[in-house]
C-alpha cells in the first residue's frame, strides 16, 4: 500500500472488526449453491495474513482456489500453499529491472525475489500468471521485457491498463497505455478465443506464449462481469470501483444461516447496476481503495 497514505502510524482495523477464517469460510460455503466456482485470495498482501495456509485448507476443495500476491514471500510459502489446496497464483510484477520495480512498488525489494517466488510456485505445481500494470512515463519498456522474460515457460503474462482505482494512485488518462498500444510493442501475436464468459483478459498467442490484456479503460467489460468482492471487515462489493459495500458481517454475527446469507447475496447481486468503466467520467465516484477490496 502507498507509504505516503499508510505509514507507520496508520491505525489498521482491530482483530474483532475483521472476519475470522471461520466466518469467511461460511460465506464461501453459502455461495456455492449459487454457482460459486472460483475463489481468489487477495489484499493488500495475503501472505502477510497469519495462518493463511490453514484458511485455504478450510475452504471447499472442489473450488478453484487462487491467490494474487506481490511475490515477495512466495518462495517461502509456495509448497505449503500448494499442499493446502491452492491451485493458482497471480503475481503482480510491473518491471524486471531494479530501478523501475522499486519506484513503482515503493519498495527496497528487488525483482529477483519475485522471480524466485514464481519459480518456486511452478515447482510446487501451482499454475502461474504474472500481472503487469503499464503506466505511461514509467514502465512502457516492461511490455517487451516481461514478455521476453517468460518465453519458454508456462507462465501467462497479462498486461493491465493503468486504472483509476481508489483515490491515492494519482490516475491520469494521459498515463494510460491501451491494450492496442501494448500489442503494437510486441511482434507476431494473434488473438485467441475466450476460455469462458466473464473472462477479464483478452487472450493472444505469441509463439508458444500466451499473453492477455485487461483493458478496463479502453475496452470495458462491465456487461459480463461476474465477480463479487468480500472485504476483510465483511462487506460485499459488486464492483472494483464501488464506493460502498453491503454488510454481511452483521448478518453472520446475528447467527444468520448459510441459506439466509445466500439469499442476501442473491438479492444484492440481482439489483446491481455497476458499470463504472463504461460510464467513466460521467459522474464523480468516491471509490474504495484497491488495497481494501483486492486486485
Amino acid at each position: 500500500m502507498p507509504s505516503e497514505h499508510f505509514g507507520n502510524n496508520h491505525e489498521f482495523l482491530s482483530k474483532k472488526e475483521i472476519l475470522s477464517y471461520e466466518e469467511l469460510t461460511m460465506i464461501v460455503e453459502s455461495l456455492v449453491p449459487l454457482g460459486l466456482s472460483k475463489i481468489r485470495l487477495t489484499g493488500g498482501e495475503p501472505l502477510l495474513r497469519r495462518d493463511i495456509c490453514k484458511f485455504i485448507e478450510m475452504l471447499p476443495q472442489e473450488l478453484d482456489i487462487a491467490m494474487t500476491t506481490n511475490g515477495i514471500l512466495l518462495a517461502r510459502f509456495a509448497q505449503d500453499l500448494a499442499d493446502a489446496g491452492l491451485k493458482r497464483v497471480t503475481v503482480s510484477l510491473d518491471a524486471v529491472d531494479v530501478e523501475t520495480f522499486q519506484a513503482m512498488g515503493d519498495t527496497k525489494e528487488v525483482p529477483e525475489t519475485v522471480l524466485l517466488g514464481i519459480e518456486a510456485a511452478r515447482k510446487a505445481g501451482l499454475a502461474v500468471k504474472v500481472n503487469t500494470v503499464i503506466r505511461a512515463g514509467y514502465n512502457e519498456h516492461s511490455v517487451k521485457m516481461i514478455a521476453d522474460r517468460f518465453i519458454g515457460s508456462d507462465v501467462i503474462v497479462r498486461y493491465i491498463e493503468f486504472m483509476d482505482v481508489g483515490k491515492t494512485n494519482a490516475w491520469n488518462l494521459d498515463e494510460v497505455i491501451t491494450g492496442k498500444m501494448m500489442r503494437q510493442m510486441l511482434e507476431n501475436i494473434k488473438p485467441l478465443d475466450a476460455n469462458h464468459v466473464g473472462e477479464v483478459a483478452n487472450r493472444y498467442q505469441r509463439g508458444s506464449q500466451e499473453i492477455g490484456f485487461i483493458e478496463s479503460v479502453s475496452n470495458p467489460f462491465c456487461g459480463d462481469c461476474n465477480r463479487a468482492r468480500i472485504s476483510a471487515d465483511g462487506s460485499m462489493y459488486t464492483c472494483l470501483f464501488a464506493s460502498k459495500g453491503n454488510d454481511l458481517k452483521a448478518m453472520i454475527r446475528m447467527d444468520a444461516t448459510k441459506e439466509q446469507i445466500a439469499e442476501a447475496v442473491r438479492s444484492i447481486w440481482s439489483k446491481r447496476d455497476d458499470a463504472y468503466s463504461q460510464n467513466r467520467g460521467e459522474t464523480e465516484v468516491d471509490k474504495v481503495e484497491m488495497s481494501f477490496i483486492g486486485g
